[in-house]
């Protein structure tokens, strides 16, 4: 029987709203209303004491309530018996957090009252308001307080000239690429009453992240040649700035991608992660070296996994976090000899992040599950069970959740692949159900084994639909390693797709998938996946949702942000030396066997896989008119949507096309207007 429009359009939605599963009638299950209200800690600072942990909590926008927008921000403190208060909380955006060293007071940078830029902040421990320590004439991006909490070090533009912003004014806003980018400076100021103006540091290129030696002498700096985002990721050198001459003391010849750095209690020396080569295409190694300077020291703890944070214990110690797979563990290396120390897995949360006190015996953890997004934990360097500390949604408790567990599989070449499988909820184990093959971007990122439900990821959601949901850790991945994360160099599409396919074959042999009911989706380099699954492996996927993907391998090297990332840790080789390559590695050079419906979908304003992408992509499928295709473009977002709207609206259109694709009539595609209000008709989306 053929659908009229009408009639698909309210199929999808009682779909959407009912989330009604065998087995699971009578219980309420995790729903698209569910993604739109989940509140995540994004970092964490313990008090040099020990006695507190200040975090910070996304709060999403309530859908057709609130003004649209990206989610709030607030800071809140807990101490070690969970007893958890808010300091900066409503409809503000707080970033930043450090504590004063006599951790009375909580420091962080907001835009406040009548600020026009981001400004440094304080806060007392116990109450009262916000007092502002530093307003600068541009946003202060990052800071670092001195060892007594007297000074200040800051990252900021100058200000632009008043002839430039009144040519502006009169209509002379073009905009030379490349070209008249600020640099970010560092500039030191005194915290006091009636201080003098903020003094500049110059220095070649432009800044990002800084730290201020505990001996009060030194500054570290991350400095790249320039602003752009290409310099950021891979020339970016960490320099070593004595503080009463302003003068460089020392430049560490770190390679390639720069992550964290931070000096031990003493300042007699700087630990930091680094990429082990230009071509490496992550930053999880971990180095030290001198505060004086000279070459730095590798102490990675396994060349099988990567560091993902770590923190000082004392002057000898550091505490580290590893991504090992699908799994986090936590350990401790010592820097002279590298002597490793790793505490037994037991069923600990997923670590994130590390903060830890002055004298190292108390460790603050973000932390998350299958059941919870990311919380606050504690762990005691004596004790090495993590204690949660927070629980920012308590409904969660109130729902039922899929099965989630890790599935190992080998490749066609004999690699031994991972990844996570989400169960359908209220199916039998022998039973086949429609599968979504979700893949991550990077390729340099990976899966861990835990949250995996978010406006990107339908996880949960489509489990509770009785669609299985499998995330692969495919060749190139992180987690494993250096040697791993380079496999997929220089063969874009090749191998690394095929780990796909042979993922969807083993859940199939194993009795988990229909052949006939998989789809795929996955943004950015998971974009760019779904969209190679859809046009050259077409003839095995039933449906695609692709966002912010690449769909044309010359053009998107031409347009995106990163040109030189992507040549030194992807491609290997320079368009021009292999034109015919790059195409045949792009989507749109197979459109001819494209039979997949797929719906695109792309920020407008993307800087990094430029929006003409999914565009190309869907006028050649929309001409040939093999298959249903659609494209959506959202106004204002870049690589990947920020704003309540876009996401909620991104999430429907999702789980809309795989319900009508895998488990519904199919054929023509469902209507495009999506039923946003009634949704949220009969309950708040946030309490």
């Amino acid at each position: 029987m053929t659908l009229s429009v009408r009639h698909v359009f309210h199929v999808s939605a009682s779909l959407l709203l009912s989330l009604s599963v065998a087995g699971a009638a009578d219980q309420e299950v995790f729903g698209p209303k569910h993604v739109a209200k989940i509140r995540a800690v994004t970092a964490v600072a313990m008090a040099p004491d020990g006695s507190r942990i200040a975090y910070l909590l996304s709060i999403p926008r309530k859908p057709m309530v609130e003004a649209d927008g990206p989610a709030w921000t607030e800071l809140h403190v807990v101490d070690r018996r969970g007893n958890d208060r808010g300091y900066v909380t409503g409809e503000v955006n707080v970033s930043d957090l450090s504590w004063m060293p006599d951790c009375k007071s909580v420091t962080f940078l907001s835009k406040r009252g009548k600020d026009t830029q981001k400004c440094l902040y304080r806060i007392d421990i116990e109450g009262g308001e916000a007092r502002k320590v530093i307003g600068f004439v541009t946003d202060i991006s990052a800071y670092a307080l001195s060892p007594t909490g007297l000074e200040v070090a800051f990252l900021a533009t100058e200000a632009t000239s008043p002839s430039k912003s009144e040519s502006v004014k009169m209509g002379f806003d073009q905009i030379v690429v490349e070209e008249g980018s600020k640099n970010v400076q560092v500039w030191i100021a005194t915290i006091a009453p009636e201080s003098p103006a903020p003094k500049a540091i110059k220095l070649v290129g432009s800044a990002s992240e800084l730290r201020w030696n505990p001996n009060g002498k030194q500054l570290c700096v991350a400095l790249a040649p320039s602003s752009s985002v290409d310099d950021g990721f891979m020339r970016r050198k960490i320099t070593l700035v004595d503080i009463e001459s302003s003068k460089i003391s020392a430049t560490i010849e770190n390679v390639g991608k720069l992550g964290k750095a931070l000096w031990s209690p003493d300042g007699a020396n700087l630990a930091f992660i680094s990429a082990a080569s230009l071509n490496d295409p992550h930053a999880g190694n971990l180095y030290s070296v001198s505060a004086t300077g000279g070459a730095p020291k590798e102490i990675t703890p396994s060349k099988t996994s990567h560091v993902a944070d770590f923190v000082w214990m004392d002057n000898e110690k550091i505490g580290f976090t590893l991504d090992e797979g699908v799994q986090t563990r936590l350990g401790l290396v010592t820097i002279a000899d590298g002597d490793i120390h790793m505490l037994p897995p037991n069923d600990q949360p997923i670590v994130t992040a590390l903060s830890a006190s002055s004298d190292g015996k108390a460790i603050a953890l973000i932390g998350e599950s299958s059941q919870h997004p990311s919380e606050v934990f504690i762990v005691y360097r004596e004790d090495p069970n993590p204690q949660q500390l927070t629980k920012s949604n308590p409904w969660l408790s109130g729902l039922t959740f899929a099965a989630q567990e890790v599935v190992k599989f080998k490749a066609r070449d004999g690699l031994e692949l991972e990844g996570i499988l989400i169960r359908p909820l209220g199916v039998k184990a022998d039973q086949r159900t429609p599968l979504v093959l979700t893949v991550h971007g990077g390729p340099e990122a990976h899966i861990r084994n835990g949250w995996l439900t978010t406006y990107a990821n339908p996880g949960q959601v489509l489990a509770a639909h009785g669609i299985a949901v499998f995330y692969p850790n495919y060749r190139g991945s992180t987690g494993r390693g250096v040697e791993f994360s380079m496999l997929g160099q220089g063969d874009p599409a090749g191998k690394e797709f095929d780990d796909l396919v042979d993922a969807v074959d083993h859940l199939i042999e194993t009795g988990v998938a229909l052949k006939a009911k998989v789809g795929i989706t996955g943004g950015s380099y998971g974009g760019y996946a779904t969209a190679w699954c859809a046009t050259r492996y077409s003839d095995r996927f039933a449906a695609g949702v692709m966002f912010v993907g690449i769909s044309d391998k010359i053009s998107k090297t031409g347009t995106t942000d990163i040109s030189e990332e992507e040549f030194h840790v992807h491609a290997r080789k320079r368009p021009w030396e292999d034109f015919e390559g790059l195409l045949k590695h792009s989507p749109i050079y197979h459109v001819k066997g494209a039979k997949t419906p797929l719906i695109i979908l792309h920020g407008k304003d993307d800087p990094r896989v430029f929006p003409g992408q999914s565009m190309e992509l869907f006028r050649f499928l929309k001409v040939l008119n093999q298959a249903p295709v659609r494209l959506v473009l959202y106004p204002g977002e870049g690589h990947g949507n920020l704003r309540a709207a876009s996401r909620l609206d991104y999430h429907l259109r999702m789980i809309q096309w795989f319900e009508h694709y895998l488990k519904g009539p199919g054929g023509d595609a469902p209507a495009f207007e999506i039923p946003y209000k009634s949704m949220f008709a009969d309950e708040p989306v946030a309490k």
